[in-house]
């Protein structure tokens, strides 16, 4: 079974590249019983948002609020 640190390693890969189906199998079942990751993949588009933008320089402009 994939622990939490795998998970949330897949998902943050998940942003520059396309998992393979067994990596997707497994993040979704773990997905289905952690609530903790789960959370994070909900998160994780609004922080990747964020980083591009101070990476780029617009740390300044306040980001679109996250997903509660």
């Amino acid at each position: 079974m994939m622990n939490c640190f795998h998970a949330t390693k897949l998902m943050s890969e998940s942003q520059e590249r396309a998992l393979l189906l067994s990596e997707k199998v497994g993040l979704k079942f773990h997905l289905m019983m952690c609530s903790g990751c789960k959370n994070f993949s909900v998160q994780l588009p609004f922080l990747s948002q964020v980083m591009k933008a101070y990476a780029q320089g617009q740390d300044e402009a306040p980001p679109t609020e996250p997903p509660k």
